[in-house]
């Protein structure tokens, strides 16, 4: 009968040898490090933003930035489309009974500085969104859509009132808003506040859809 050989102790730690498990990812971080990627869009804009500027800001490892974003761009395209997450909420919208009350009421100065920022964070981008397919479609997605979706259902509630004419085209005139924000903050850089707003509520949107 052959004799029973010896167990082998192992010596060390229990299971060595077997696959080390990496740390979770923690997804508070990560928001921390897409908001830090858009603070420093805002300050340098893409051309002059670095991962470094990114992890320094975010006071991440540079190490666990890129394996969850292996390229600037990458990490750009999801902290534009983070920021459609905060965007503002067609389910929840002022009613006031009349369009102009509820334009105005979409006004406050937290939502304004955002928007600003917003487009900052678009200026910052432009030469790249040019020539990215991806980032333009992250960039339209989540700066200029919600807002334009917004005025879409709010239009639409003004059309069931009757307070304004049905024969418009929607598509254009949600825009109009929007791109005087635009305008404003990039072309011109000054503050979309509320006397612009009302202005061009009252004196460009408004007069544009009376009955003709």
């Amino acid at each position: 009968m052959a004799k029973k050989l010896p167990k082998k102790r192992v010596s060390g730690i229990a299971g060595a040898g077997a696959p080390q498990l990496g740390r979770k990812r923690d997804p508070s971080r990560d928001a921390e490090i897409l908001d830090a990627a858009l603070d420093v869009l805002v300050e340098v804009g893409y051309d002059g933003m670095t991962m470094d500027q990114v992890a320094a800001k975010a006071k991440a490892g540079k190490g666990a930035m890129y394996r969850r974003w292996p390229s600037k761009t990458e990490l750009v395209i999801e902290a534009v489309s983070y920021m459609k997450r905060r965007s503002v909420d067609s389910a929840d919208l002022p009613d006031t009974g009349t369009l102009r009350g509820d334009l105005l009421s979409l006004y406050k100065p937290q939502s304004v500085e955002q928007s600003e920022r917003k487009l900052k964070i678009m200026a910052g981008l432009f030469s790249l969104v040019l020539h990215n397919k991806a980032l333009g479609d992250a960039v339209e997605d989540a700066i200029s859509k919600p807002w334009v979706e917004v005025q879409k259902v709010l239009l639409k509630r003004s059309v069931a009132r009757k307070e304004i004419r049905f024969n418009f085209d929607i598509d254009v005139v949600a825009k109009i808003l929007p791109a005087a924000a635009i305008y404003q903050t990039l072309v011109l850089r000054k503050t979309f506040d509320k006397k612009v707003l009302t202005a061009t509520i009252d004196e460009v949107l408004l007069p544009a859809l009376k009955s003709k």
